[in-house]
């Protein structure tokens, strides 16, 4: 029902949401957060299983879900299996492109989070890979 679906306000509400099943994974995987006009979660797919420490991550198939089920915003999240959710240079290149891609869409890539065993980091907050 509508009115019980989780709603996404900020980078600790994902975390909430996902840190549970994704802060002990031994690989590291990545999931996309399907969002409607009001946040409210539609669902959340899992993209890629990488090895412990990389994903191969195509623009194309991290976006596909939100024109599939024409969801107006995406929340990007994935784990760092060594639990420490510091960003890498490969982490913040996608992010980029995935937001300019998304905006080519009309889809608005709200963040990207990392989640490690000790927390998680928005890259959104600290203004990396977002223009």
């Amino acid at each position: 029902q509508p009115e019980e679906r989780a709603t996404v306000r900020s980078p600790q509400d994902v975390e909430n949401l996902l840190r549970g099943e994704m802060a002990l994974l031994e690989q590291e995987h990545l999931r996309v957060v399907l969002l409607n006009t009001r946040n409210q979660v539609m669902g959340v797919q899992e993209i890629y299983k990488g090895s412990v420490n990389s994903a191969q991550v195509r623009v194309a198939e991290v976006l596909r879900p939100a024109v599939r089920e024409n969801c107006p915003a995406i929340v990007v999240v994935h784990n760092h299996p060594s639990g420490d959710p510091t960003p890498s240079a490969q982490d913040i290149a996608v992010t980029k492109e995935l937001v300019a891609a998304g905006k080519q869409l009309d889809i608005e890539v709200l963040d990207h989070i990392i989640i490690g065993q000790g927390g998680h980091v928005s890259m959104k907050e600290r203004g990396l890979g977002f223009g």
